[in-house]
């Protein structure tokens, strides 16, 4: 790393760190170790645009000359795709159910899911819970063993859970297992709810971003150590539910399909967030596009220190 940077340099090569990230614990340790060293390789950027705040200081107290405003990269996504066919077949088949989507679970959590939902059927008996294991491998194995847990499936059902691996769609059964890749964008768009995986766990939760963007109220667990910024900011706003457990998170569920205005309220705070970094990536082309031009050695003006 530092080999190619000093080789930049010398060739005149202007470089750019974009949507930088530094954990407080590596800003310790570089801090206590090695400052000198962190200040001369921040020193090759002609531009660091932090991806936020915290990162923004962090990266200064190591010596970044030259920072640009902090903007969030995954704020400014594209919304997940969707095939319009495959949409309108999902939807048709689910009909007028409530749907509580389980995005991107990981092991241990799809039984807790099951709990929840079992809960919520109670005073939701048509409520669909739809599986996305994070890896879709997982598939085959999920859907073995969720008919064993008990409450799992009504005691009369005898039918395997349908699966999208296999070309099925939903059934007249309250479970599916979404297993294929690059669908997502399909589901959040029938969820009544969303709940993001990787937080019932101690995983570090999955992307909240991607269901918010596409107007699904969003709950998940208490590990998002991953996406710590996006959980606190769309907390801050009111555009997300964070549960501790299996019980809070089916209370969550049926407030949310009890008060559908909750839901509304969420989804508008989440869009707020996410619509104000639309503009990020134009900036970041403007900043980039600065930097090209003849005898560039740092941002132009509206780029300076921060």
């Amino acid at each position: 790393m530092a080999n190619m940077l000093a080789a930049c340099a010398a060739r005149g090569i202007p470089l750019a760190l974009l949507n930088a990230r530094m954990s407080a614990r590596s800003a310790r340790r570089w801090g206590r170790f090695a400052p000198g060293f962190a200040r001369h390789l921040l020193s090759h950027f002609a531009l660091i645009m932090p991806r936020s705040t915290e990162d923004a200081a962090r990266l200064a107290a190591l010596g970044a000359p030259r920072l640009a405003p902090p903007g969030d990269l995954k704020l400014a996504a594209a919304p997940l795709p969707a095939d319009t066919a495959a949409l309108a077949e999902l939807r048709a088949a689910i009909g007028p159910r409530p749907v509580l989507l389980a995005a991107s679970t990981h092991p241990g959590e799809e039984e807790q899911i099951i709990s929840a939902s079992a809960l919520v059927r109670r005073d939701f008996p048509d409520l669909l819970t739809i599986i996305a294991p994070r890896h879709a491998e997982r598939g085959a194995a999920i859907a073995k063993a969720l008919p064993l847990i008990t409450g799992a499936l009504p005691r009369r059902a005898t039918w395997a859970l349908p699966r999208r691996a296999t070309g099925a769609l939903p059934g007249p059964g309250p479970l599916y297992i979404a297993d294929t890749m690059g669908e997502l964008g399909l589901f959040y768009r029938v969820a009544s709810l969303a709940f993001i995986g990787g937080s019932l766990v101690p995983h570090g939760g999955q992307n909240p971003l991607e269901a918010a963007r596409l107007g699904c109220p969003v709950t998940f667990g208490p590990h998002m150590a991953n996406f710590q910024d996006a959980t606190a900011a769309l907390l801050a706003m009111g555009g997300a539910r964070q549960v501790s457990d299996t019980v809070a998170l089916a209370a969550t569920v049926a407030d949310m399909l009890t008060k559908p205005e909750m839901g509304t309220a969420m989804v508008e705070a989440a869009t707020t967030l996410v619509s104000a970094a639309s503009d990020l990536p134009a900036r970041m082309a403007k900043a980039l596009l600065a930097m090209a031009g003849p005898g560039a050695t740092g941002p132009r003006q509206g780029y300076g220190t921060q």
